[in-house]
């Protein structure tokens, strides 16, 4: 794995764009209720890795948390630190969410501290976003948007899943006890925002920049 060529996608002096950026969400925050039963804010930019290997070799448990400070996630579950999270996707499979801008130097340290090792990296940024739901109607707005049960019992901070969303798919990832985060494709964007808007009319909705 020492011959992989690890470059810098997104340099420093281009600017990037979010999938949501012909939305105008920038022009909407502030615009909404006061008592928004649903806020949406969407965590744009961010660097998003995938990154492979063998979640029984506790040479690869210990060289991922030597890079990133974070324990391997269970299955259908998420850690975080900072702006950093974890997520487990399968058997030997996780998505790295890191700050903008930091994904290059990420990648080079997970690839130093698993020299040597069968894994794999590979930088996703451009291809998808998080929006993040907040409020005390982010849960009945999921249940009417999606089949996977989402009770408390079922489903507490700290669980992530994929699932079939407003008939399409996408991950949704508890990350507090009344913010949720929707992890969506860049292609599906538009039509995962225009649902969001319908879906939470009847509790009002804000937009956060």
């Amino acid at each position: 794995m020492s011959n992989v060529n690890v470059y810098q996608q997104r340099p420093a002096d281009i600017a990037g764009q979010s999938p949501l950026h012909h939305a105008g969400l920038h022009e909407l925050a502030g615009k909404g209720p006061k008592r928004a039963g649903v806020t949406l804010r969407e965590k744009k930019l961010l660097g998003h890795l995938i990154l492979r290997g063998d979640a029984d070799d506790a040479e690869f448990a210990g060289g991922v948390h030597k890079a990133l400070g974070l324990e391997l996630p269970v299955a259908l579950t998420l850690v975080a630190s900072g702006d950093s999270s974890l997520q487990w996707l399968g058997p030997d499979e996780w998505l790295l969410i890191v700050p903008g801008g930091s994904e290059f130097e990420v990648e080079a340290k997970l690839r130093e501290a698993l020299a040597g090792q069968h894994i794999s990296v590979v930088n996703v940024s451009g291809g998808q976003t998080l929006l993040e739901l907040s409020g005390p109607k982010v849960r009945e707005l999921l249940m009417k948007s999606s089949s996977y049960d989402v009770h408390p019992s079922n489903f507490p901070v700290g669980k992530a899943v994929g699932t079939v969303f407003a008939k399409s798919q996408l991950i949704i990832r508890h990350t507090a006890e009344e913010t949720w985060e929707l992890l969506i494709r860049r292609s599906f964007s538009d039509y995962f925002w225009l649902w969001l808007q319908d879906a939470s009319a009847e509790y009002g909705l804000a937009v956060e920049a």
